[in-house]
């Protein structure tokens, strides 16, 4: 009997013991499109809904087997990327995606909403310089874009000279805006640059709404969606996990978005 035509996308983040973000949030967002999640963790995290308490990198050698096994049995199909904590993951995670040759979506988690600090400098400067260039999309909000290029205001020109910086594709993601739309951009190492406006939903659960983003973005794209489409129905995946959890009451900080 022919098998079930299921994608498996290899989600390589940080473990988060809420659930909200993460690992945990990328697999929930992967199954609920109807597709498989398969797991590399790069760090765990003591954190809630309240923030972040204590992180605990995975050894890189420990981390190199997980991606090991998974290259002994599994068929990937796209990747996506969050925390990369140090030097020795980040390459473990270049080798990997240069290998797999699939489109590979990075949401660069620079700092955590309550302020924790995931990277090293040079860790920054070497995802930046050496992995960015192998991936389909990167999808930072709009400090952590600034951030990459060294500046302190958004201009006009901040995703054109990203795409040019690091030859790759941008999405700039406007969550941090204020205003009754909440408004993505688009800019493609082709040059298009494209916007994408939702009514922004009143609320305070909004943890793993980038994880939310960049897992469904590399769930449509393993089935073989262009990166414009891609984008568009991941922008709506999360505004539907977002309007389906806005009244929840799960911990005491910024609960997590609801996709049954």
């Amino acid at each position: 009997m022919e098998g079930l035509r299921v994608k498996t996308i290899l989600t390589i983040a940080a473990s988060d013991c809420s659930a909200g973000a993460g690992i945990q949030q990328d697999l929930k967002t992967i199954t609920s499109l109807g597709h498989y999640g398969a797991t590399a963790i790069t760090a765990l995290t003591a954190q809630n809904t309240c923030g972040v308490t204590d992180v605990m990198v995975v050894p890189t050698p420990f981390f190199r087997r997980q991606l090991e096994a998974l290259a002994e049995d599994l068929s990937i199909d796209a990747v996506k990327i969050g925390v990369v904590p140090n030097r020795g993951i980040a390459e473990a995670v270049r080798e990997t995606v240069r290998r797999l040759g699939v489109p590979t979506v990075l949401d660069p988690v620079l700092v955590s909403t309550s302020g924790w600090q995931f990277l090293d400098e040079a860790c920054i400067e070497y995802i930046k310089e050496r992995l960015f260039p192998l991936c389909t999309l990167v999808t930072p909000n709009l400090p952590e874009a600034l951030r990459l290029l060294g500046e302190e205001a958004l201009t006009e020109d901040t995703g054109k000279q990203l795409v040019r910086r690091f030859g790759t594709s941008f999405l700039l993601k406007g969550g941090h805006r204020e205003g009754a739309e909440a408004v993505d951009w688009l800019f493609t190492k082709e040059g298009e640059a494209l916007s994408y406006s939702l009514p922004r939903i009143e609320t305070h659960n909004l943890h793993g709404t980038g994880c939310t983003l960049s897992s469904a973005i590399a769930t449509l794209l393993a089935t073989g969606l262009p990166l414009t489409e891609s984008v568009r129905l991941g922008k709506l995946k999360t505004q539907e996990g977002i309007r389906r959890g806005k009244d929840l009451s799960i911990g005491k900080g910024n609960g997590p978005l609801w996709l049954p």
